[in-house]
């Protein structure tokens, strides 16, 4: 019996140890973008300049355009290109970026009767059934509860159009867009520039989906 009972411990605590590290493994999703992009012909960074402005006139001087643009102008001169003034610039980088209000969802949080109970017999154990009781009321146990919850997913993009300055001509055009349970622009526009400038200028035509460290270990500063 002392047997039976101590590895029926070791079972539920093995059991309780791996639904633990499934709640965290949930709270550290990676951030996961699908990236589509076409291009004619991207001229090499040699002797090339560029600049960064607002595809929406309504985000045009703002300052947080400015701070997410200055993301952009980053990973532009990561590439070899120079930046300069709208007005001299050879090539316009038309960006823009946005998230909905989201949507709810909901999902099951239960994990299913106990294999090891019986609503007629109750616990059978690791020995075959013991009988507590018809029915046995008033049993309860919340981890094998079949309950659900609600939560709120959103939807954000950024879209990059790279044209040429001297006849407009359109030379890049980029879309980069995620599903998440944040909101928080600080962390989604960041890390959609990140996604669009992987491998870029890419395949034309070819969308792909780019994996990107969790927020809550980039606002610890894990690389």
């Amino acid at each position: 019996m002392n047997n039976i009972v101590s590895r029926s411990g070791r079972l539920f605590k093995m059991g309780a140890a791996g639904l633990l590290l499934l709640a965290v493994a949930a709270c550290a999703t990676p951030f996961k973008a699908d990236v589509s992009r076409f291009q004619s012909q991207m001229p090499a960074p040699q002797g090339q300049t560029f600049a960064v402005v607002a595809d929406d006139p309504a985000l045009s001087g703002g300052l947080e355009f400015s701070q997410y643009a200055r993301l952009v102008e980053a990973q532009m001169t990561k590439l070899g290109y120079q930046q300069a003034s709208p007005q001299n610039a050879t090539m316009l980088v038309r960006f823009d970026y946005g998230v909905d209000n989201g949507r709810e969802r909901i999902r099951s949080t239960g994990f299913g009767r106990d294999p090891f109970f019986s609503p007629w017999y109750g616990y059978r154990g690791w020995g075959g059934y013991r009988p507590y009781g018809a029915w046995n009321y008033g049993w309860y146990d919340p981890w094998f509860d079949n309950s659900v919850e609600s939560y709120t997913v959103y939807s954000s993009d950024i879209e990059l159009k790279i044209d040429r300055a001297v006849d407009g001509a359109r030379l890049f055009e980029g879309r980069a867009e995620a599903v998440s349970s944040s909101n928080r622009l600080q962390y989604i526009v960041p890390n959609l520039v990140e996604a669009m400038f992987t491998d870029f200028p890419g395949n034309s035509g070819e969308t792909v989906r780019i994996t990107i460290k969790p927020e809550d270990q980039r606002a610890k500063g894990g690389n």
